[in-house]
């Protein structure tokens, strides 16, 4: 372009006249002018029409990096027959087209509106395969259990995406929005699919056992830490019905849902399927033979107690205090170690969580033996006299409501003598300093229950709490006595008034700092910088 321009300067140089000279080089800058507005035209409609033409490209490339799932290349599907439209000779043979056309995975998250007919096309296979195998008898033949297991892995076995909350700060059910897994309207029906496939009265474990391995339930295991609610619901009931079916697998099973729960509890303190993960155990430890097995003692002991520190706790602590009482209601002999490894990991400074374990050992306590009770009675009620007097109004409230539990005013009815001491001051106390109105109506009604109890007890109780509390008065009465005579003595000391009149105070004016004479000195002689200069000038 600038070769041109040179070119088309040079004959309005060569012109004879000046006016003509003058138009000619008018008409030259005009053309300029002309030619570098169509040249900014042309290069940004060139740079207006570069934009689409690599989109596709770039989409590919996108897809590819940031997707969790291997996007098949060859993604156009052929649309095969209906199973039903076929003779039932050919059906094994088409059933197996689809599962190995459902092998095929698409792009959910970076386009999620590319290949919407082929995407169509797998969702109506997947859904008329789980009518399939749902509503027909001997369907599920030897040939179909690798297909199956090849296209649920495929679907499935994915790497997930990094935690939307990497900080494991406590997730809040009510208020924080779990992330959804984007390629859900195949991954459903796969799930559907697989769980029908493993319900079917034509399952035969003996076969799928050859599939269906450690392998594979490690994977299944992984994909427990999904952020989709949904997916975790349906990992639930399929690792549930594989753990029935397979009786060679149960063992590995629960030692990799322990190391799961180790891995939680000692390093990550992250994970998102926990609360399901309990729900499985909740069903396999109701199933324990008795006597139970040491090996499930320790799981109790050394797994799901500790559980109860991880600062998530309100995630799954529902399932997680279902599980400790099934094994109570098992063995009650265990009563003892799970009452006091609780009171171990009793919250010091987090309230909610109090009301949590109140809520777990009341259910422990409902179906606790008495001769238990009587070995954990005083260490749980020394505890329970901490939350009566907690100024924290739900833990004092929730410890309070124990007192309208029958079963638990039984057993205390009992243990009176032990427990009443270990409660009254508590009771008595706040009942006239807790800054709670209801609080104070829910200990009137355990005064009230206390002394309809054992009114001479309660009486007595009355007497050692006033003897105490002027006992205290006395003792403090004593200590100021001690500290005054104390005062008296060191002040009648001749020493001590020489001592105070040397003594100044530690802050002290300005002007009774000490004077250094060199400082005085330096600032007496202190002159300008330009004073030197000049004097050095002379």
């Amino acid at each position: 372009m600038p070769n041109k321009n040179k070119k088309e300067k040079e004959p309005a140089k060569s012109g004879k006249s000046g006016k003509s000279t003058k138009e000619g080089q008018d008409a030259v800058e005009q053309e300029i002018s002309n030619k570098k507005n169509s040249i900014i035209a042309s290069q940004t409609s060139l740079s207006k029409m570069k934009i689409p033409t690599p989109q596709p490209v770039v989409k590919k490339e996108k897809r590819l990096s940031n997707s969790r799932f291997h996007v098949s290349n060859n993604r156009e599907l052929q649309k095969l027959p209906a199973l039903k439209d076929v003779p039932p000779a050919d059906q094994e043979k088409l059933f197996i087209q689809k599962l190995r056309q459902c092998c095929v995975l698409f792009d959910f998250v970076s386009d999620p509106l590319s290949d919407l007919k082929w995407k169509e096309v797998k969702r109506a296979a997947l859904s008329e395969m789980v009518e399939y195998i749902t509503h027909n008898r001997n369907v599920i033949t030897e040939p179909i259990y690798p297909e199956v297991v090849h296209m649920f892995a495929v679907n499935m076995f994915r790497t997930l995406p990094p935690s939307s909350n990497p900080t494991g700060a406590e997730f809040d059910p009510e208020e924080d929005e779990p992330t959804l897994e984007a390629a859900w309207p195949h991954l459903q029906l796969v799930y559907e699919f697989f769980l029908r496939f493993l319900e079917s009265p034509d399952f035969q474990p003996n076969i799928a056992k050859k599939y269906i391995d450690q392998k594979f339930v490690l994977q299944l295991l992984e994909l427990f830490d999904s952020e989709d609610p949904r997916e975790r619901d349906f990992l639930k009931t399929t690792l549930h019905r594989i753990y029935g079916k397979f009786l060679g697998l149960r063992a590995y099973i629960r030692k990799q849902i322990n190391n799961i729960f180790y891995r939680f509890i000692y390093e990550t303190e992250h994970h998102n399927g926990i609360a399901e993960l309990l729900e499985i155990l909740g069903s396999i430890i109701n199933g324990f033979a008795l006597p139970l097995k040491e090996e499930h003692k320790i799981f109790l002991l050394k797994v799901l107690l500790p559980l109860h520190k991880v600062k998530s706790l309100s995630v799954y602590h529902p399932q997680l205090a279902y599980c400790v009482v099934q094994f109570l209601e098992k063995d009650s002999t265990l009563t003892e170690p799970v009452v006091m490894a609780l009171l171990k990991y009793w919250p010091k400074t987090h309230s909610p969580k109090e009301v949590m374990f109140l809520n777990e050992l009341e259910e422990i306590l409902d179906v606790i033996e008495p001769s238990e009770f009587v070995k954990v009675m005083e260490p749980l009620f020394r505890q329970l006299a901490k939350c009566v007097s907690s100024p924290h109004f739900q833990v004092a409230e929730r410890a309070l409501y124990y007192w309208n539990n029958e079963y638990i005013m039984s057993l205390i009815s009992d243990n009176a003598a032990k427990i009443l001491p270990i409660m009254f001051p508590s009771l008595y106390r706040n009942s006239k300093t807790h800054w709670n109105k209801t609080i104070h109506g829910l200990i009137y009604n355990a005064l009230k229950l206390f002394m309809e109890m054992n009114q001479k007890l309660f009486d007595d109780c009355t007497q050692q709490f006033k003897a105490e509390k002027m006992k205290e008065k006395l003792k403090l009465k004593e200590r100021e006595e001690a500290w005054v005579k104390i005062e008296n003595l060191a002040k009648s000391n001749p020493q001590a008034q020489k001592d105070q009149k040397k003594d100044r105070p530690l802050v002290r004016r300005k002007s009774e700092l000490p004077q250094d004479i060199y400082t005085m000195k330096a600032l007496e002689s202190h002159c300008r910088a330009d004073e030197i200069i000049s004097h050095d000038g002379h």
